[in-house]
């Protein structure tokens, strides 16, 4: 029998053993084995860190834009020749399919590839002559040292939204994963250790509460990064902005989608049973509103359910499977705890995917794909994020009520429409207030060169992750105006 490995942090170009004596469990959700030991680091391990990640400023700063970018250069091709290890290692300890792993991967590495374009993205203008005889310029200078803190939904791609462009740039780096899934940043760091980057330049701290708050109070880190949950969203951005720090963070959703009555149905059923209930619904694109407009209701609901109750759960790792089961059993007894609520409440369950039986997954986190209609906007099920494979079916009567149902929420990550109407469609991505709108689309999830937005209680910050936003994010402008009268300066 194989030993339960003990995950070790990466601080200045070294592998180092924690010295807390507190370790989590990495569970496997869809089989309950334990893949590893993570440690619970101390804030002294983020100190140790950020003073590597300082030291190592000095000189990375100095590195030409030229030189940095090919180290990203060297991981992109090393992300593609260790693609199928690395979606594996997330299918194992996310619970998502190979498939969804490997678009996962595919995502990060886009996001290198454009973070290889620093040297054109990051430039600075200039102007001659502002007045007689005087020039002006704005330049873009790194902030120093910079920290991601992660969460486990998607381990390979989000930090990804970050970390190529904050080194690019010339920061230095240190990244927190999720304590629930730290095995594909292992691996993602051993990739990077291989491109040869000075040591210092990127870190690792595992661990939980205790490390992300020592990274709010740390005062070398200039800049943080996060994505989760509302609730904590509003705890980092709130103690890291009192602290002096610029900061972004991605918090959660609850993202509509609206079907109009001459929407395709096949087209439509099929593009919203992968949105709600693609990787377990853990994700903060996925649907959990369907809202019907007028007679949609009727074909979209029946098509609807066909597909919940067709797809096939079970272990992401096995032939076939399109969905595997939510990151922990607490998550489960969450999910089906707002789904009772959601009917208690009054709300039809037209497919009710609890307690699930996957023969030779007994032990695993399951919950079937979960449609529940007629569904209340001002009840529960139709305000919290659930983060499950959990849809909720709402009908209403024109585009005007469905746009004003989008705009009532308290979140704005993502809202999309489903229609063959051009006007409707311009309309709806005008007026819905949400930073992700998707038309006839599923997620909308931006491309690595552009920004992932997001509104309201979705997002805290100004700047968001992903190109030209994460590269403002991770720079501070210079204005410099410059006079050379001919007496001041040495004649030719």
């Amino acid at each position: 029998m194989n030993a339960i490995p003990v995950l070790p942090n990466y601080i200045n170009g070294q592998w180092y053993t924690s010295s807390t004596t507190e370790y989590l469990d990495v569970l496997n959700p869809a089989t309950a084995e334990i893949l590893a030991h993570v440690p619970l680091s101390t804030a002294s391990e983020v100190n140790q860190a950020s003073l590597a990640a300082a030291e190592a400023f000095v000189t990375w700063r100095r590195t030409p834009a030229t030189e940095r970018v090919q180290y990203l250069f060297k991981l992109k091709n090393l992300l593609e020749e260790n693609l199928e290890d690395l979606a594996r290692t997330i299918t194992l300890e996310c619970g998502k399919t190979l498939a969804e792993s490997k678009g996962e991967i595919r995502r990060a590495i886009e996001n290198v590839e454009v973070a290889c374009g620093i040297p054109m993205i990051m430039q600075g203008t200039n102007l001659e002559d502002v007045a007689r005889g005087i020039d002006e310029m704005m330049i873009r200078q790194p902030l120093g040292v910079a920290a991601v803190i992660c969460p486990f939904n998607f381990p390979g791609m989000i930090p990804f939204w970050f970390l190529p462009y904050a080194i690019a740039c010339g920061n230095t780096y240190i990244v927190k994963p999720s304590e629930k899934v730290p095995l594909t940043m292992q691996k993602l760091f051993q990739l990077l250790e291989k491109t040869g980057l000075p040591k210092g330049v990127i870190n690792l701290v595992n661990g939980a509460k205790e490390v992300v708050d020592a990274i709010l109070e740390q005062p070398q880190i200039r800049a943080i990064s996060f994505v989760g949950s509302t609730t904590v969203a509003k705890y980092i951005y709130s103690r890291a902005a009192a602290n002096g720090k610029r900061v972004q963070c991605q918090g959660g959703a609850k993202n509509p989608i609206i079907v109009l009555p001459d929407a395709d149905i096949e087209m439509t059923t099929r593009i919203a049973a992968e949105s709600a209930f693609g990787c377990a619904g853990q994700r903060c694109l996925a649907a959990s509103i369907a809202v019907t407009v007028g007679e949609a209701r009727h074909t979209f609901t029946e098509a609807m359910a066909e597909m919940a109750t067709k797809r096939v759960v079970g272990n992401g790792l096995d032939e076939g499977v399109e969905m595997g089961p939510v990151i922990t059993s607490f998550s489960k007894e969450r999910i089906e705890r707002l789904i009772q609520q959601g009917a208690a409440q009054g709300a039809k369950l037209l497919i009710d995917g609890r307690n699930p039986q996957i023969t030779g997954y007994e032990h695993g986190n399951f919950i079937r794909p979960t449609i529940l209609e007629n569904v209340n906007p001002a009840d529960e099920i139709a305000r919290t994020e659930i983060f499950g494979p959990v849809l909720s079916l709402i009908n209403v009567d024109n585009i005007d009520e469905a746009i004003a149902l989008v705009n009532s929420g308290q979140y704005g990550n993502m809202a999309c429409l489903f229609t063959s109407n051009g006007a409707a469609a311009r309309k709806f991505r005008y007026e819905a207030e949400a930073g992700n709108i998707g038309i006839n689309i599923g997620v909308a999830a931006p491309m690595a060169f552009f920004p992932f937005s997001g509104w309201k209680d979705s997002f805290f910050g100004d700047l968001h992750g992903q190109s030209h936003h994460a590269v403002e994010f991770f720079t501070q402008t210079k204005v410099i105006i410059e006079r050379w009268p001919n007496e001041w300066s040495r004649q030719f």
